[in-house]
């Protein structure tokens, strides 16, 4: 069974940095693809970044310039540096991996539980 631990969400002011962090655990051979979502009360899930296993990026309009996403195969880590904070930016982030191969499965997703980033003075 694969897990996803997300950390690094809190409360920042507009302007400020965080740095979230989502660990992959389990029988895992390899994730294609790693990234982060995200939901504010009200609206729907959006993808923030994503990133291959071969470091190729992306990123939501709304976030370029600001967020870095960055990965440790090694460590099936996934790292989104979110510095320029706005109050926009207020939401659950969600940890998401693709394309994950394991001992006893290839090519599913998983999601992380989430956690929240509030950005208000």
């Amino acid at each position: 069974q694969v897990q996803l631990v997300e950390s690094g969400g809190g409360l920042v002011q507009p302007g400020g940095s965080l740095r979230l962090s989502c660990a992959a655990s389990g029988s895992i051979f390899s994730i294609y693809l790693m990234g982060w979502y995200r939901q504010a009360p009200g609206k729907q899930r959006e993808l923030v970044a994503r990133i291959t296993s071969g470091g190729s990026t992306y990123y939501a309009d709304s976030v370029k310039g600001r967020f870095t996403i960055s990965r440790d195969n090694a460590k099936n880590t996934v790292y989104l540096q979110m510095n320029s904070l706005k109050p926009e930016d207020t939401a659950v982030y969600y940890c998401y991996a693709g394309g994950v191969v394991t001992a006893t499965s290839r090519g599913n997703d998983y999601w992380g539980q989430g956690t929240q980033v509030i950005v208000s003075s």
